[in-house]
């Protein structure tokens, strides 16, 4: 776990030296769980959205896209139970002075037995070598088998006092497992009390005529208060979709792993209106279809797996996430949610307005019932951040980072390099550069030996270089060199643009999806 941890730390050190994320006002030391992305951060990011907003609404002829505002009126909070049920469950050290979230501390404890088996299990596979039958140790050691007793446990416990929201006894659980502040080493605990997680501002020209509202803690209402104007103006039928990319603003008490969990924070949100009776069915298919959509970027398929909730929210009947193994254990990436008809229903009662739909086949309106599907930007981001960093060793005292980050979704998709700067090389180089701009994002570099220019552009995850030498000059043909294997070909200046058109194209992706 220490070695994880001191991989992480250095991805989050390279995020910053290589203009990935910066720590936001950080010249004014910083603002707490508040990030900026920078240069090759952004267009990463933008690349990310980019190819989930083009599965969505490209590949699906019932699926269409709004962008609603941040500030809505502040009984649309009320209606969808963020203003009464929105909370965590806080609790505070005394001797410290910190604030925790009481179900982070519990589930961190229950990750502490797994790490234990895991452990176990490493020790006993260097022992015996090819001969281990891994699945048969963690069913016979009794080692294994007490800490998976002792986890399931409390696992089983804190399950049934979140579902009952028994704040007494979540406490319980942390002076019974005597669960330590991480600062204070103390188990001087407080009482846990619940704390809402939105941002309130006021809107209006006056102190007394000012009106309260909240910056949104989630996108998804923007879209069922407009679910009427879509479904009318684009003349839909269900089942269809709207999917929505923007910012949401949450009060977050424990907001640490880097931008994992931030105040600030960027959501891709697509809700799905079907018949009420049919939203299991297609809860299976979207569950399904979003998973495909994670592993076709070849981040890895069993860095994946899905976490069936057994709390459920007020509004629920099925919900499940997709989870992704960051360097600091399996963490939720992507939500998908059968939200039966509990949002359009409140916001039918709370504005007066019917938002119902008349179904011409059925002969009748109804409620439709609603599919969720919502993935966090920055979660997405680190994942892959994560997954396509490697520190290399070349051998012979080389070495090099580089973040293999898929073709598509690179933020640079090349890089054009005279070998020197002299001779016309340079010209000939920005001539190329030029050429290809209006259809990659490229740079040019002319700094520094070639190869120190080739480990830039490694540790940027920039997919190709093309080098200019003399016999560009001569015969029209550059070195293309591949990031990943660092092969070196001779190639035509007048075949760039199809060489790499066919590999880094957001539709090599999207046509996987089909």
């Amino acid at each position: 776990m220490a070695k994880q941890e001191d991989v992480f730390k250095t991805i989050v050190a390279h995020a910053k030296e290589y203009g990935f994320v910066f720590q936001s006002s950080e010249i004014y030391d910083g603002l707490s769980a508040v990030y900026d992305y920078g240069q090759n951060g952004v267009e990463l990011k933008n690349n990310i959205k980019r190819y989930w907003w083009e599965a969505m609404t490209m590949l699906n002829d019932n699926i269409v896209g709004i962008d609603s505002a941040i500030f809505m009126h502040p009984t649309i909070w009320k209606a969808s139970g963020h203003v009464d049920a929105f909370n965590d469950p806080l609790i505070d050290n005394k001797d410290s002075k910190k604030r925790y979230r009481a179900d982070v501390l519990i589930e961190d404890e229950i990750a502490k037995f797994d790490e234990k088996i895991n452990k176990e299990v490493a020790k006993a596979a260097k022992r015996f070598g090819e001969s281990f039958d891994e699945a048969m140790f963690r069913q016979t050691n009794p080692r294994v088998l007490e800490h998976a007793r002792k986890r399931d446990e409390l696992h089983t416990r804190f399950a049934e006092a979140m579902n009952a929201n028994d704040l007494n006894e979540l406490k319980q659980i942390i002076l019974d497992y005597e669960i330590v502040d991480p600062i204070s080493g103390t188990r001087n605990w407080t009482d846990v009390r619940q704390f809402n997680l939105m941002f309130k501002t006021e809107m209006g020209s006056t102190a007394d005529g000012a009106m309260e509202v909240y910056l949104r803690p989630e996108t998804a209402q923007g879209i069922f208060v407009n679910y009427l104007n879509v479904q009318k103006t684009g003349r839909m039928r269900i089942p269809f979709g709207i999917a929505q990319i923007g910012k949401a603003f949450r009060n977050e008490i424990v907001a640490r792993q880097f931008i994992f969990r931030m105040r600030e924070f960027e959501q891709m949100e697509m809700q799905f209106f079907v018949r009420p009776g049919e939203e299991l069915k297609w809860f299976d298919h979207w569950r399904q279809t979003r998973l495909r959509w994670h592993k076709v970027l070849g981040l890895g398929d069993e860095k994946y797996r899905y976490h069936d909730h057994e709390k459920l929210a007020h509004y629920a009947n099925a919900a499940t996430d997709i989870e992704f193994q960051m360097p600091f254990g399996f963490k939720e990436v992507e939500g998908i949610h059968s939200r039966t008809n509990f949002d359009l229903s409140q916001h039918e009662k709370f504005s007066g307005k019917k938002i119902q739909y008349f179904d011409p086949e059925l002969n009748e309106s109804y409620v439709p019932y609603v599919i969720e599907t919502s993935i966090g930007v920055d979660r997405m981001f680190l994942s892959v951040l994560c997954s396509c960093y490697e520190a290399q060793d070349l051998g012979n005292g080389d070495s090099r980072v580089v973040l293999h980050f898929p073709a598509p979704i690179a933020p640079v998709k090349c890089a054009v390099l005279p070998l020197v700067k002299k001779d016309g090389l340079p010209e000939k180089a920005r001539e190329i550069q030029h050429r290809l701009r209006f259809d990659f994002t490229c740079q040019y570099d002319e700094k520094d030996s070639i190869g120190k220019r080739y480990r830039r552009q490694d540790a940027i995850g920039t997919p190709y270089c093309i080098t200019v030498d003399h016999q560009t000059l001569e015969d029209n043909t550059v070195t293309l060199r591949e990031r990943d294997s660092m092969e070196q070909r001779r190639v035509s200046v007048d075949e760039l643009e199809k060489i790499l058109g066919d590999v880094v194209s957001l539709n090599s992706l999207l046509k996987k999806l089909i």
